[in-house]
């Protein structure tokens, strides 16, 4: 058997309030406000839980819905970038309707109660050309990125025109608006300058002049009217950020394809799932160099890799798993404030040029994000789900808790796959201890055997109490310790708990159990009278340690000897993928479905595939009113002791494609039947070989995808009435390698020689559906 044991004594964090000049209130006298560890509203902890979604990379019609799909994600914050190349294209001529109407979607995120950060620039990256500055900013006579009064007459201009825009949408005036960042790695990042020849040739400046241009960039916000209680910076990598006017913003990422643009060959593990203490004044962690003292101010995130795009250099496919371990990873470091970079992923406009960074695809930007560029639903959407519930539901007493980790990680190396992984957020003599099993780059273990000592100022709690603890490669989770629910105390368990509801005065919590764990609860037998359990074990002794069997949904109803009663809720991990959290009339309901879930307006609508002949639906507490679908009442198919069940049978078309291949790499589709009409998205799904995979319509180019042998998708109802006239063309180029550029001629004539082989293996259609239920 492995041993470990952290020692948690003296878990009390120092807590004050931030010295900074942040912070604000609005007309209904609602506060935000900073400590120097967490965010507050209205004098209590919160905890955000951003996510990036770049409204000028999504259509319009559709924003909505995706604003909807990240809510039910538990987020609670969107960022998104204002680049100004998509508004002022042309010099003087600012855009600012349809996919690049900021307003409306600022307005969205109002409708359904979500707080907004806009990264105003006036450099942006991205991935964007320039970095998101137009091209007819450049080549005269001044700095970019600098104090030249002749470059912010253009930045004020640009404020100016991104103030009139959100005029009366910000946090003062009751607007959702509460944070502005200014700049992106200022001092730390330039970007190709696309408009000269050759590839990345030229770059744009990094920025020469320090704190001062941030404080002035904050000066022209504020007086183009975009006041709001945050303003923030990147603050990695040593870009300029004074942290008396801004709050330095962190982040990482582990997959890092812009390293292959030299002589790198192979992507190194990064040491990004190793447990730090980022708010320590005593700690140096990896990519987190303060120029100020850590404790000072809270560590919070603008870009946790949520995903990452392929660069043509390096193609990969995202381990799902890699984003909620990068999570867990920064929550345990004392993080309160996390976001990810991009939580929705979009498509590039195209302009008068392509707007997209040379070495990226030209039209997608789906960065394999947990919500696809066409709306999908990623497992690390669901995974990540769990974790965003419990943060805010239990943010005011977890947000208190301080990081304490074990002697070993100091030591730990990327590429060790033997030692386990933990660290332990505590208050007192009560927190969650959290463990890791994924590394980027690496190839992981399941862990068994393993026994974990927490020595805390009175005690030592053993986990397990008897036996071992076991979990699978590529897991990461929390479970708590010396829990107090509704008096009982729960010592530990080997789950890891998600949120709880309250129904007919009772508490209800619902835990998952990681994967390759064995469900197991550990309460004080002081205050306990009575345990009923449909099926497991229970060993009464000093302590009560409960077994459970390994089945999908398990109910624990437990009695205090004050007649309180309280229930324990315990799902697998793949039922727990499927939960959501939803409020019908002020009453929160659980409901759980094989689908995707989006509610709003009292109306539950679920997306779900030709490939799904039935949806799936089971609800705690038990509806109060009628579900109602297609007018009529719908009745329960059952229920399996606790969850009430529900089932539809859906009603799909076959989808035929007409396509004509033209040799092996090209291929015609038309559509002479209209496949569009009945359905929410049409994705086309492209397996191949080759390189790049590019689609047009009628010679004009409408998405392009470089080759990580997954399945290449595009969503086309966006395109319907062009592709219903014209059709589409799809072309897959071959591998580049061994090719090369035949320039023997005595006249000036070159041409590549390129004797590998491409082909488009199949296509495919997958139609996505939504059905409607109305509660009434």
């Amino acid at each position: 058997m492995q041993e470990y044991e952290i020692k948690v004594k003296n878990g009390k964090k120092n807590i004050f309030s931030s010295k900074t000049k942040l912070g604000g209130s609005n007309l209904n006298g609602d506060k935000i406000s900073l400590t120097n560890y967490y965010m507050e509203k209205n004098n209590q902890p919160f905890i955000g839980i951003c996510g990036e979604f770049h409204f000028s990379r999504y259509h319009h019609a559709k924003w909505e819905d995706e604003v909807i799909k990240m809510k039910m994600g538990g987020i609670n914050v969107i960022a998104t970038y204002i680049f100004w190349n998509h508004h002022e294209e042309e010099q003087g001529i600012f855009v600012w309707e349809e996919n690049k109407n900021v307003r409306k979607f600022v307005e969205i995120c109002a409708k359904h109660q979500l707080y907004v950060i806009l990264r105003i620039g006036p450099f942006a990256h991205g991935e964007a050309r320039n970095g998101g500055l137009p091209d007819w900013l450049f080549g005269r006579p001044f700095d970019l990125r600098s104090n030249d009064e002749a470059y912010l007459v253009y930045v004020k201009r640009l404020y100016d025109e991104i103030g009139k825009q959100v005029n009366g949408l910000l946090f003062k005036d009751n607007g959702p608006i509460i944070g502005t960042q200014l700049e992106n790695e200022y001092e730390h990042a330039g970007a190709p300058w696309e408009i000269t020849a050759g590839t990345s040739n030229e770059w744009l400046s990094a920025g020469r002049d320090g704190d001062s241009h941030i404080l002035t960039l904050k000066k022209l916000a504020i007086e183009a009217e975009i006041e709001t209680p945050l303003y923030t910076c990147t603050g990695w990598g040593g870009a300029a950020a004074p942290s008396d006017e801004v709050l330095p913003l962190w982040g990482g990422y582990a997959f890092w394809p812009w390293i292959f643009y030299g002589d790198v060959k192979e992507h190194p593990p990064t040491p990004e799932y190793i447990y730090r203490d980022f708010h320590n004044n005593e700690k140096e962690n990896y990519g987190f160099t303060p120029t100020y003292q850590a404790e000072d101010l809270p560590y919070a995130c603008c870009e946790m890799g949520a995903g990452m795009t392929n660069f043509y250099h390096y193609r990969f496919k995202l381990p799902y798993e890699s984003v909620d371990a990068m999570a867990n990873i920064k929550v345990a470091g004392g993080c309160n404030f996390i976001d990810y970079y991009v939580f929705h992923g979009g498509t590039n406009p195209v302009g008068k040029t392509f707007l997209n960074e040379n070495a990226t695809p030209k039209i997608s930007y789906d960065y394999q994000a947990p919500i696809g560029e066409f709306g999908q639903i990623r497992e690390s959407y669901k995974r990540l789900k769990r974790l965003h519930y419990f943060l805010s539901t239990f943010e005011k007493d977890f947000s208190k808790t301080q990081t304490i980790l074990p002697d070993v990680c100091d030591s730990l190396n990327p590429t060790d796959t033997e030692s386990l992984r933990y660290a332990v957020r505590a208050h007192e003599n009560t927190g969650f201890l959290f463990i890791n099993n994924y590394q980027d780059h690496v190839e992981m273990k399941d862990k068994h055997d393993i026994h974990i000592s927490m020595r805390l100022n009175n005690e030592t709690i053993n986990l397990p109490k008897n036996g071992d603890l076991s979990i699978a490669k590529n897991t990461s989770c929390i479970l708590p310790f010396n829990l107090e629910i509704d008096g009982a105390i729960l010592k530990y368990s080997t789950t890891q708990l998600m949120t709880k509801l309250e129904h007919n005065g009772e508490n209800y919590y619902f835990f998952f159990t990681p994967k390759g764990m064995n469900a197991e609860y550990c309460f004080s037998r002081e205050n306990i009278k009575n345990i009923d359990l449909s099926e497991g074990e229970i060993d009464w002794d000093n302590e009560v340690v409960i077994k459970l069997a390994n089945q999908e949904t398990h109910v624990i109803d437990i009695t205090l000897n004050s007649h309180t009663k309280l229930h324990i809720i315990t799902l697998s991990d793949e039922i727990s993928l499927n939960f959501w959290k939803c409020k019908i009339e002020d009453n929160e309901q659980i409901v759980i479905t094989n689908t995707t879930f989006l509610f709003s307006d009292n109306k539950m609508r679920f997306e779900y595939s030709n490939e799904q002949d039935k949806v799936d639906l089971m609800f705690f507490p038990p509806l109060k009113k009628k579900l109602y679908f297609q007018e009529e009442p719908l009745e329960k198919a059952g229920d399996n002791g606790f969850f009430d069940e529900y089932q539809i049978i859906t009603k799909t078309k076959d989808i035929e494609l007409d396509i004509k291949m033209v040799g092996t790499s090209k291929a015609k589709i038309d559509f002479t039947s209209n496949p569009f009409n009945e359905v929410k998205e049409y994705l086309l799904n492209i397996e191949y070989l080759g390189d790049i995979g590019y689609a047009f319509i009628d010679g004009r180019l409408i998405h392009d995808n470089f080759s990580n042998h997954d399945i290449w998708q595009i969503g086309l109802k966006q395109y319907y009435q062009e592709l219903m006239n014209k059709g589409m063309y799809l072309y897959v180029s071959p591998v580049k390698e061994g090719s090369y550029v035949k320039s023997d001629s005595p006249m000036a004539a070159r041409a590549e020689i390129n004797h590998n082989h491409s082909e488009i293996k199949s296509i495919t259609a997958t139609a996505i559906y939504e059905l409607e239920l109305e509660i009434k």
